[in-house]
C-alpha cells in the first residue's frame, strides 16, 4: 500500500472575503472527489482570504498510478482556476 500525497498552494487574487475563498475551496474539492475518486480538505492558511492550500491523497498499491492521479488532479485543478486564480506551490509526498 503507497499513500502518495499532494499539498497545493493557490493564489486567489480576488477573493474579496473568507467566505468567497471557502465556496472556491469547496467547489474545488467536492470536483476534485467526484472525478479522481481522492481525499482533498482545506489544511492550511484558513485565515487567509488569498491563500488556499488543498491537501490531496490517494492510496494506491503501485507507485506510478497514484502519481498520475495525482497529476491529473493538478492540471484539472490549473484547468478550473483559469482566470480566477493560480497554483503557486506544489509539494508532493509518498509513503
Amino acid at each position: 500500500m503507497l499513500i502518495c500525497a499532494m499539498e497545493l498552494t493557490i493564489h486567489l487574487p480576488d477573493a474579496a472575503s473568507l467566505k468567497e475563498k471557502r465556496q472556491v475551496a469547496k467547489s474545488l474539492i467536492a470536483r476534485l472527489q467526484r472525478r479522481f475518486g481522492l481525499s482533498a480538505a482545506e489544511v492550511d492558511r484558513q485565515d487567509n482570504r488569498q491563500i488556499l492550500v488543498l491537501g490531496i491523497a490517494v492510496v494506491t498499491g503501485a507507485r506510478q498510478p497514484g502519481e498520475q492521479i495525482l497529476e491529473h488532479a493538478l492540471r484539472f485543478v490549473e484547468e478550473e482556476l483559469l482566470g480566477r486564480g493560480e497554483v503557486i506551490a506544489v509539494d508532493r509526498q509518498l509513503q
